[in-house]
């Protein structure tokens, strides 16, 4: 994926008058309100990344979707659940999102050549993502091994009609709440 660098209009920024938040302006009306300290970075039309942590190296190879050691959490829109299936068909939550189908690298940083075994289906349901809007929640167990096997949770909330996809492989502190108080214009 080529960066494209941060917000170049398809989403917006503004700062908010909480102290220490901005307002990340998204499709479909969605506004979530998140720490300064986060930043957000643009791939593609409906590929964000935000940035949770000090790790990532914005730019650098392989700083894509499968980057381990990169505190983060994605949201997608139409462009890439069309493609969010291992085979390159559309995301559905059958499966956790991965838009590719080579061997696949942990996302967490767990070691040397350590690479994902498999999910498995933790827990799911429907989840608030601001007034009026559920979203259909997943919670995978993921296994990644080389000589020992390492564990770590992924989060995906699915808006179907609004084409918003969430993928958390971080349990990013906060980010529930974040979403559950989002707003809707």
């Amino acid at each position: 994926m080529n960066l494209t660098g941060l917000l170049r209009g398809r989403a917006a920024l503004t700062l908010t008058a909480e102290p220490g938040t901005k307002s990340l302006h998204l499709r479909k009306g969605l506004t979530l309100t998140i720490p300064v300290s986060w930043k957000v970075y643009e791939f593609e039309k409906d590929w964000l990344r935000i940035l949770t942590g000090s790790r990532a190296r914005p730019g650098t190879s392989g700083w894509g979707f499968r980057e381990p050691d990169c505190e983060s959490f994605w949201v997608m829109g139409p462009r890439a659940i069309k493609v969010g299936d291992e085979l390159f068909r559309s995301y559905t939550t059958d499966r956790p999102f991965y838009p590719s189908t080579d061997v696949r690298p942990c996302p967490i940083d767990f070691g040397k050549d350590m690479q994902l075994i498999g999910y498995t289906l933790a827990s799911k349901g429907l989840r608030q993502i601001g007034p009026g809007h559920k979203a259909d929640y997943r919670n995978w167990k993921g296994r990644c091994a080389n000589h020992k096997v390492r564990y770590f949770s992924r989060r995906e909330w699915f808006l179907p009609i609004s084409k918003v996809l969430i993928i958390d492989q971080w349990n990013t502190p906060g980010l529930s709440g974040i979403l559950k108080k989002a707003t809707w214009r």
